[in-house]
């Protein structure tokens, strides 16, 4: 574990915090349940983006190169955790789309 990878994720992770408490403030302009939906897929996807970058780093602090495995193939068991930010990535731009797109009350 190193020293940088760690701060550098918990600095990703306070990022996290702050979105969540930034944008959970601002309130939403409609009456609608369907834009309030999308809007917490939205904030869901942002906010979790930050999350998910302080994930990696995380994951690289534990991974060790002195391991008798090797680095790169410690990296193989975690190759899936590139779905996570490109999941929230998606599900951030689909949302953005959909309340741009909503009709105003």
């Amino acid at each position: 574990m190193t020293v940088f990878e760690l701060t550098v994720a918990g600095l990703f992770a306070l990022l996290g915090v702050r979105s969540l408490v930034y944008w959970a403030k601002r309130p939403l302009d409609s009456r609608s349940m369907r834009d309030h939906l999308v809007y917490a897929l939205w904030l869901t996807g942002r906010v979790g983006l930050w999350f998910a970058v302080a994930g990696i780093f995380a994951i690289s602090a534990s991974i060790s190169a002195e391991d008798d495995l090797g680095f790169i193939t410690q990296w193989d068991r975690y190759r899936w955790f590139i779905l996570v930010p490109l999941g929230l990535a998606a599900i951030q731009v689909i949302a953005a789309q959909l309340l741009r797109r909503s009709p105003r009350d």
